[in-house]
C-alpha cells in the first residue's frame, strides 16, 4: 500500500500537474492556516467553519490541514496520490455543501448569489490526473521510489 502511494512516473507531466494543484491550493490553505491573503487564520477559520458553516471541529480541522499541508505536499511531491484523494473528497464536499446552488460559473461580475463550482471541478481534474500519474520528476515520491 505504501509503495503504491509513492509510486510515480518519471516525467514532467506529474511536475506540471502537482505544481499547478499545489500553487492553486496554497493561497486558500494559507488564508485558513496563517491568515495570509486576507484570511482569518487558524482560530478565525475554525470559528467560521464550526460556527457559521456548522461543521464539526474535526471536519473543520481537516479542511484546513488538507488545503494547507496538502498544498505544500503537492508542491514538493510528497504522497501526492494520498493528498489528491483527500483533496477530491474536500472539493466534492465544498461543491455539495456550498456551491451547487450557485451554478457552474464563478461570480466574475458579482451578479450571482455566490460562487459556482467550476474552480472545484478543475482541482478535481488535476487531482485525478495526479492519481493516475503520480508526482513525476523532482519529487520526494520519486526519491523514495528510487531507494
Amino acid at each position: 500500500m505504501m509503495q503504491l502511494m509513492f509510486r510515480t512516473n518519471n516525467d514532467w507531466t506529474g511536475v506540471i500537474i502537482r505544481l499547478t494543484t499545489g500553487l492553486i491550493l496554497f493561497p486558500h490553505g494559507a488564508q485558513k492556516m496563517l491568515g495570509m491573503f486576507g484570511g482569518f487564520g487558524f482560530s478565525g477559520e475554525m470559528d467560521f467553519l464550526t460556527g457559521t458553516v456548522h461543521l464539526s471541529w474535526l471536519i473543520a480541522f481537516l479542511v484546513i490541514i488538507i488545503e494547507f499541508v496538502g498544498s505544500l505536499s503537492f508542491i514538493v511531491g510528497f504522497a501526492s496520490r494520498a493528498w489528491a484523494v483527500l483533496t477530491i473528497i474536500l472539493m466534492l464536499g465544498i461543491i455539495f455543501s456550498s456551491h451547487l446552488d450557485n451554478g457552474f460559473f464563478m461570480n466574475w461580475f458579482g451578479n450571482q448569489k455566490g460562487e459556482g463550482f467550476e474552480y472545484h471541478l478543475l482541482v478535481i481534474g488535476l487531482c485525478l490526473a495526479t492519481l493516475y500519474n503520480g508526482s513525476g520528476k523532482l519529487s520526494i515520491d520519486r526519491a523514495l521510489q528510487e531507494n
